[in-house]
């Protein structure tokens, strides 16, 4: 008795302990909710900034691609297991081996019969869970109305079709192939498939599931093999992108015989299931295989050896030609406009007469190097900052475009006590203001002359909401907003005097996801590990939480179909500060057009970003994004109606994208042509400025972009393309453009910096609500066609650094604790030729320090000269008259040389009341005491900011620095 009850207690099961279930249980629960307030609070952000159906969308696709991935994996394997399995034979004679490893596997059939397709189908639905994009696109698919010219199709069928089709195909062969293994494997060990000695038997089920499940195989590599004929107009040889000639009578013909081959082959693996004859199916496979050598391969090379590469200038000509016209339609260079230029190296005087508007807006304060002045002037408090480089913009002052360098003063956290929680997220929260500085203007000592500054913010662009919630540097999150009535307790700006408190503020916007119940401040706490968030007596059901607050990040989560131009710049519109930011649409798929990398094309001296789809042959400058800098709401507008790309994902998110016609007048007076898209441009046109097929085939006239004066010789960069307003040949007025030059390739002392072409874009979009000015982005590039070889930027720049006269100077200002700084080459088609135009800081090598604009360089042909204007410097140029004034004729005189109007001016100095110090010419003595008061009124300003900048007076000094704009506009108005 006692043995049995032993026996059974032995024999029965342990059960398991409740604790340990409990804990699995709370494990998976646990695990369960971190993955949910991930997606809660991704549904949260999209919903407050209303573009929730690009995350469904994004969310339904994925979970559907999975489920398809998982389904055409799982059921074809199963199926194909269970089939080989039921189908065995029953009585078949295993040898004494297959008998042990049935009776290993037997026990684990039922779940591996489950188990490795079900595996196999979390694989595939994995893989593929991401390819949702493609399939949207394909089924959304929009003509681009351009034809390829080998075989007359739409590129829409390239850059949407192809891909979707070769993914399928692909996706497919996979699963056929493994199902084809696995019924092999299934087969041979239950008997279905038997080897006795030099003899293979085969069943009659597991023949016809394997014949049926190759010829399957082989039909599918039929169809890969016919797209692939279609995939050579985006391949590349040595020479260029798409079909070529040895691809248009040989390659392309072999594949089409290789497909015919193989379907064929597939044939008989049918016909094989059913008669039973393995013969023609394997000879089959064998001739396929000879044929892929030698029709697939031997055959092409034999032409291009023979036939090609004797006559390759004749032969290609016509394709290569294909390449040149659809490379250019690709990257938007069809229209471009070639503009022959004779330019001329005499600096004659008057020659700048005729592009006086052009030389009036010449930008003189470099934005790559004056942050450090921006910062010691206008930064006021440790917790501001202004980025590396500022930003070019344009306003309109007193009835004239104005270009202007601009930047916002953005909260920088790492200038306060980052170990309290309460500052980090609830008191600093926003950065204030927009500065703007004139780019043809300084003041007397060098410094930048103000539109737009101060705290608060004062100056020529009126009344606008400072507050940057939203930046480049903004915190990861911040908490804010409160009860209606409550203290506020965000930090709005410092205090103006001494014994002032700070002003504090509570934003009031709906800038995110709302605070207002436990499980929301739960979820929260958990996404940004702090526990304050949801304990914190601050944080109250008016709250809101603040994050990705990222200009380019807001926008690429609202539109990831875009990639984003690597600069957005802040401007005022409409009283609010926001960030444009451009969106391109690109593809890799583009029949016949080169393809570049986007990041090592628009890599130069400002650096260089990184992209997801890096390899491109077509692009688009096809939204135009912006982003309220206070309450971070984007919008996004449809800026090019006709690309494809962008006609295909309206069709995807058809409630995301407003149309141009919904754009403030006020806006578009600050889009402006993008940077990188201009970058890509140039790099093509180094290469594609040559449209003849044969004059390109000859490789003699290649261009490229010359790299940056002032960049590392270890480290060698590209110059940045320069926003200036001019007017180029060919234009009837003066226009915000942007511009880059080119000089022939060469490497060491082998290449010859001279200009051969400059490319510009009118960049000014034109001030009407909704319509776009009729020249906005036309590209215009001038050949130079002189005799004289025009120098280069790097040129020049050896010039300047070598000329004695130059160094001479150089030499004086570096005495004492300065450092000389060169700023940024200019290269302006004016007067005939090509003027260059260098503004030269100096700066304290001490520990605070900032940069002075003290001299000017300028050049023109073989001339310089060296002075402490732009004026100056263009009239010495010239021969003592360039023939027109430049925007720093008027500059602001230092208050300790300024005549006290009861003095007499000494023998010999300039009188005021009786000539123009700007021109010379004679003036009345009501516009000499108009000129004298004002110049008095700057003097006592420049004290009056002086000591309120000492005093950390902000408003004393908003005052005196809007008194001393006035007073330079009166200054400047006499000297007319």
């Amino acid at each position: 008795m006692t043995s049995a009850s032993n026996t059974a207690s032995t024999s029965a099961p342990k059960k398991r302990s409740p604790l340990a279930l409990t804990v699995i249980i709370v494990g998976v629960l646990v695990v369960a909710f971190f993955s949910f307030s991930g997606f809660y609070t991704d549904f949260l952000w999209y919903n407050q900034l209303g573009f929730t159906e690009v995350l469904t969308t994004q969310w339904i696709g994925t979970i559907a691609m999975f489920l398809v991935g998982f389904i055409a994996m799982a059921v074809p394997v199963w199926l194909s297991i269970h089939l080989a399995y039921r189908l065995r034979p029953v009585y078949a004679k295993l040898s004494s081996q297959l008998d042990r490893y049935q009776e290993l596997i037997e026990p684990l059939r039922r779940l591996a019969t489950y188990g490795i397709p079900v595996v196999l189908g979390l694989f595939a639905g994995l893989s593929i869970a991401g390819r949702w994009r493609e399939v949207l696109l394909w089924f959304n698919s929009s003509p681009t109305g351009t034809l390829d010219p080998q075989f007359g199709l739409d590129a829409s069928f390239y850059m949407f079709d192809l891909p979707f089709y070769r993914g399928v195909v692909a996706f497919a062969s996979a699963v056929i192939l493994l199902s084809l293994l696995l019924t092999a494997a299934v087969c041979y060990l239950y008997g279905s498939i038997h080897l006795s000695g030099r003899e293979l038997r085969i069943s009659k089920h597991a023949r016809i599931q394997i014949a049926v499940l190759a010829g399957v195989y082989l039909l599918l590599q039929a169809v890969s093999i016919w797209f692939d004929q279609y995939a050579t107009l985006t391949s590349s040889s040595p020479l260029f992108t798409g079909v070529n000639f040895t691809d248009a009578n040989a390659t392309i013909p072999g594949k089409m015989i290789l497909a015919g081959i193989a379907a064929l082959v597939a044939i008989l693996f049918f016909v094989t299931a059913f008669v039973g004859r393995w013969r023609l199916p394997i000879v089959g496979t064998a001739l396929l295989l000879v044929s892929a050598l030698v029709v697939g391969l031997a055959y092409p090379a034999l032409v291009q050896r023979f036939q090609v590469d004797p006559n390759a200038k004749t032969l290609e000509a016509p394709y290569l030609q294909h390449n040149i016209d659809l490379t250019r339609e690709a990257f938007g260079l069809s229209d471009v406009r070639e503009i022959p230029y004779a330019a001329t190296t005499d600096a004659e005087p008057g020659a700048l007469r005729s592009d006086a508007e052009t030389t009036a807006n010449i930008r003189i304060i470099d934005p790559a190097v004056v942050t450090k002045s921006f910062q010691q002037l206008e930064q006021f408090k440790q917790y501001y900052s202004f980025p590396k480089v500022m930003d070019v913009d344009r306003y309109e002052i007193d009835g004239r475009s104005q270009d202007a360098v601009v930047a916002v003063r953005e909260l920088n956290q790492s200038g306060i006590d980052a170990s309290k929680w309460v500052n980090t997220a609830l008191v600093y929260t926003h950065g204030y203001g927009l500065v703007a500085a004139y780019g043809n203007k300084r003041s007397s000592d060098g410094q930048p002359v103000f539109m737009q500054s101060g705290i608060p913010s004062t100056g020529k662009l009126g009344d606008f909401e400072p507050r940057i919630y939203f930046g480049e540097t903004s915190p990861s999150y911040s908490i804010v907003g409160a009860k209606k009535g409550a203290d506020p307790i965000e930090l709005d700006y410092p205090a103006s005097r001494e014994g002032d408190q700070q002003t504090y503020y509570t934003f009031t916007g709906d800038g995110g996801p709302k605070l207002d119940n436990v499980f929301n401040k739960l979820v929260y706490a958990l996404k940004f590990q702090s526990e304050q968030i949801f304990l914190s007596s601050d944080v109250t059901n008016n709250s809101q939480i603040l994050y990705d607050r990222s200009p380019l990040q807001r926008v690429k989560k609202a539109a990831p179909y875009l990639d984003l131009d690597s600069d957005p710049y802040p401007s005022v519109v409409d009283g609010r500060i926001v960030w444009i930011v451009d969106g391109y649409t690109t593809s890799a798929d583009f029949p016949y057009s080169k393809t570049v990398s986007l990041s090592n094309s628009i890599r130069d001296q400002e650096g260089r970003p990184s992209y997801a789809l890096d390899d491109i042959n077509y692009m688009r400058n096809s939204v135009k994004a912006t982003v309220d800098a206070y309450d971070g709401s984007v919008k996004l507008y449809a800026w090019d109606t006709d690309d494809a790309i962008l006609k295909t994902w309206q069709k995807v998110y058809p409630n995301t994208l407003h149309p141009i016609s919904e754009m403030s007048a006020d806006l578009m007076s600050h889009v402006r042509y993008p940077n990188d898209m201009f970058k890509v441009q140039r790099k093509i046109l180094g290469d594609y400025h040559v449209t003849n097929a044969g004059q390109f085939f000859s490789d003699s006239d290649k261009w490229i972009t010359p790299n940056d004066p002032q960049s590392k010789k270890d480290d060698p960069r590209l110059q940045p393309p320069y926003y200036l307003t001019m007017q180029m040949p060919g234009q009837e007025k003066p226009s915000f453009s942007l511009y880059s030059s080119f000089i022939p390739p060469g490497k060491g002392e082998d290449s010859r910096n001279v200009l051969t072409g400059y490319l510009a874009a009118d960049a000014n979009a034109g001030n009407e609500k909704g319509k776009k000015a009729e020249d906005y982005g036309k590209l215009r590039l001038l050949t130079l066609t002189s005799g004289d070889a025009i120098p280069g930027p790097g040129q020049v720049q050896n010039t300047f650094n070598a000329n004695q006269e130059v160094s001479k100077e150089i030499n004086l200002l570096k005495q004492g604790q300065t450092e000389v700084i060169n700023g940024n080459l200019l290269t302006l088609p004016v007067g005939g030729g090509l003027l260059y135009v260098q503004p030269v800081y100096v700066q304290s090598s001490g520990t605070t320090k900032f940069p002075l604009l003290q001299r000017v360089l300028v050049a023109f042909g073989d001339k310089i000269a060296f002075k402490s204007t732009l004026d100056e410097a263009l009239d010495d140029l010239f021969g003592g008259d360039s023939g027109a004034s430049a925007g720093d004729g008027g500059i602001v005189p230092d208050p300790g040389t300024t005549p006290d109007p009861g003095t007499t001016p000494d023998p010999g100095t300039e009188n005021p009341g009786t000539e123009n110090p700007g021109t010379g010419t004679p003036v009345d003595p009501a516009q000499a005491e108009a000129l004298r008061t004002a110049l008095n009124d700057a003097a006592q300003a420049m004290k009056d900011k002086q000591k309120a900048l000492e005093s950390g007076d902000w408003t004393a000094y908003g005052a005196a620095d809007k008194a001393l704009s006035d007073a330079v506009d009166r200054a400047n108005a006499a000297l007319k």
